[in-house]
């Protein structure tokens, strides 16, 4: 299998889907259990959504690049939070296989990458009520550089500031995500350099990281999204030791920092379920299987003759 196809960019607009109760109890019940109450933690039905959509990314995504049967994907997380698949088949196709998630506003979005660590990062450029832009970034003046705040504060309008400022912390973010690190990073050691918002390069306490990719992108109206590509060997010690293999020679790591950036393909909830569902191999037993109501069942099997 071509390395090209490890890289993935798959995203889902939320603000599309308004499932009744019943349809999404539904389509949480493709998910195993032990995801629920991560979902159900959340009050609002908005953050119960992004939360949804962005597990059944992650098992549709792994099952269809990686063929692994629904049932036997296994999804933790590091003490940080980063998500990392559980496999010990040292016989998949690529030699390094990690994904990372992010949702915000309007969109929720996966990336994934055969050899290199990926960061993925999605910001929604809105603001507190009321707040002005300059009131609201700064309270963040803390965790940029100094060239980083200039290019902030000398926009020539509130909303280009708000946007500026939005973009610097979606490149941060896809870093500091990328290495699998909480909260805790020192951001402000970490300063983005970039032309037109292409050719984005990082230092890090004044050093340049050549062995790292970013791409910067706007997403429908007022989002950006982020895609950071890094060497495993930066990736903090709790994800370091859920990775494959840490060390590539030149040539294998150049390979798979220079792989072309995929485009993000959208999708909508019913074909993450479509590709769910086609893991199993006994559709109209799901019911009893996944522990769903037998109305759940019912609305299981209408979609499968749908979906044929």
């Amino acid at each position: 299998m071509e390395l090209e196809n490890g890289v993935q960019r798959w995203i889902v607009d939320i603000s599309k889907w308004n499932p009744s109760p019943h349809y999404f109890s539904f389509a949480m019940s493709f998910l195993p259990h032990h995801d629920h109450s991560s979902i159900t933690r959340f009050v609002k039905m908005e953050d119960r959504k992004r939360a949804l959509v962005s597990r059944l990314l992650q098992y549709a995504l792994v099952h269809q690049v990686l063929g692994i049967p629904f049932d036997e994907i296994i999804i933790r997380r590091t003490p940080e939070g980063k998500p990392y698949l559980v496999c010990d088949n040292t016989k998949l196709a690529f030699p390094n296989f990690n994904f990372n998630a992010s949702h915000q506003g309007d969109y929720v979005a996966i990336a994934s990458e055969p050899i290199c660590l990926v960061g993925l990062d999605i910001v929604s450029h809105s603001l507190p009520k009321n707040e002005t832009a300059n009131e609201f970034i700064q309270n963040f003046s803390s965790y940029f550089s100094s060239s980083e705040w200039y290019h902030i504060m000398s926009a020539g309008s509130s909303d280009e500031m708000l946007h500026i400022f939005y973009r610097y912390w979606c490149l941060k973010e896809a870093f500091v995500k990328a290495m699998g690190t909480g909260i805790g990073y020192k951001l402000d050691d970490v300063e983005f350099h970039q032309t037109n918002w292409n050719n984005i390069f990082v230092k890090v306490d004044g050093k340049e990281l050549k062995d790292w990719k970013f791409w910067l992108l706007e997403l429908g109206r007022n989002h950006s999204v982020c895609i950071a590509r890094g060497h495993p060997r930066t990736a903090v010690t709790s994800y370091r030791t859920t990775l494959k293999c840490i060390d590539f020679d030149d040539k294998e790591y150049y390979n798979g920092l220079h792989l072309p950036n995929a485009c993000f393909t959208f999708q909508t909830v019913e074909d993450l379920i479509a590709v769910i569902y086609g893991a199993n191999e006994v559709p109209f037993d799901i019911s009893t299987k996944c522990n769903v109501s037998e109305d759940e069942g019912s609305e299981r099997a209408r979609f499968a003759q749908q979906r044929r």
